[in-house]
Order: C-alpha cells, then sequence, then structure tokens
C-alpha cells in the first residue's frame, strides 16, 4: 500500500482525472479522488492521491506544494486519519 496525500485549495472544476495526471508527472499514482459534496455533487475543493511509494509521495509534496492550478495555489500533505467523533456529535442521516 502507497502512502494517501491530502491535497487543498483545488478549483471547483478539478477532476480526478486532471489529478492523477499531475501527480503522475512525479511518480507512480495508485489512486486519485476528488471529494464532493453529497447533496449537489459538487466538489469540495480538496482531495486525495495515493501515491505508490514513500518516496513518490515525498516528491509530490516537494514539487506540487504551493504550485498553482487553475488559478489557485494547492496545499499538498502527508494525510492523517480522521478524527474520531464521539457518537452523540454524529450527523444524523
Amino acid at each position: 500500500m502507497g502512502k494517501k496525500l491530502f491535497v487543498g485549495g483545488l478549483p471547483y472544476a478539478t477532476t480526478g482525472s486532471e489529478l492523477e495526471e499531475l501527480f503522475g508527472q512525479v511518480g507512480k499514482v495508485e489512486s486519485a479522488d476528488v471529494i464532493t459534496d453529497r447533496n449537489t455533487g459538487r466538489s469540495r475543493g480538496f482531495g486525495f492521491v495515493e501515491m505508490a511509494s514513500d518516496d513518490d509521495a515525498a516528491k509530490a509534496i516537494e514539487k506540487l506544494n504551493g504550485n498553482e492550478v487553475g488559478g489557485r495555489n494547492i496545499v499538498v500533505a502527508e494525510a492523517r486519519p480522521r478524527e474520531e467523533q464521539p457518537e452523540e456529535e454524529k450527523p444524523k442521516e
């Protein structure tokens, strides 16, 4: 399993395949997803890219963090696990 990266500050029009193409320039990409709003289907302006190796992930952070994509500077960092929410704070579905 590779290393997952958080990518923030994405233009709302960015697709997963565009993200994969961008990160593919610096290393092997296992997966690339743009996170969308559950109700509207619109991009939330961030996503996750899984690189094949720790080295590829480090290269991606070094070369792409702060780069301009579609007029916006993106943030690339190691993804952190979501904080566990106490049961009473979880949104009701």
